[in-house]
């Protein structure tokens, strides 16, 4: 008799869910972050099952229909496509088994930052309070080394990337792709949505700093 009860809980899981990354999205699209459909934004269901973004959706306008289950391979679960960067997303959540969603939108500054930094690699942010916004910093002198890897439509050369920035030591808090967007995740959606605006708010002030008088 527990086999209903099981699937029933799990139905209620994925419902909530789905509902909160929803609702996630729709204040990203009102604050102009998935132009045109753009975006993709997941949640870890378990340690083998993914839940996210169908390709080519209005993120501003998510209902139950529009996410799909993958696996930690980004391998389908569920009839459809899901996101074009899904791949991405299966990647972050291997590398950081505390990551419970990720998120990844195409802000105005994030893709005008990603482009201005794209030469050097990353941008330093220093100085700033609200890097105490993200996990792990407790205090405005550390700084955030964002990376900005080149942009492809071949996941594998964007996967290594990420990669080889991990494994030439640095540390991984969110990443730019150039010409496109930002990455960034937290433990739950919340930390995730707490994660991108800050960052999105420091590559801003940023772009202030640099401009030509």
């Amino acid at each position: 008799m527990s086999l209903p009860f099981t699937s029933t809980r799990a139905d209620a899981v994925r419902a909530q869910l789905q509902s909160e990354l929803a609702r996630a999205a729709a204040l990203l699209s009102q604050r102009g972050a998935t132009p045109a459909t753009s975006g993709n934004f997941s949640v870890r269901l378990d340690a083998r099952r993914i839940l996210i973004t169908r390709s080519g959706v209005d993120k501003g306008r998510l209902g139950a229909g529009d996410f799909m289950l993958m696996d930690s391979d980004a391998q389908p679960l569920e009839e459809g496509r899901p996101s074009a960067e899904a791949r991405l997303h299966a990647q972050l959540y291997r590398l950081f088994p505390h990551a419970g969603s990720v998120l990844h939108t195409h802000s105005l500054i994030q893709t005008v930052a990603s482009l201005h930094y794209a030469r050097d690699g990353a941008v330093r942010l220093s100085g700033y309070e609200l890097v105490k916004a993200l996990a792990g910093h407790d205090s405005h002198e550390q700084d955030l080394l964002l990376p900005v890897f080149p942009n492809s439509q071949d996941m594998a050369a964007i996967e290594h990337a990420v990669q080889s920035w991990l494994d030439a030591g640095h540390a991984l808090h969110g990443y730019l792709i150039a010409g496109h967007g930002l990455y960034a995740w937290g433990c739950d959606i919340a930390e995730a949505m707490r994660h991108l605006e800050a960052i999105d708010f420091m590559l801003a002030c940023e772009r202030e700093r640099v401009k030509p008088t």
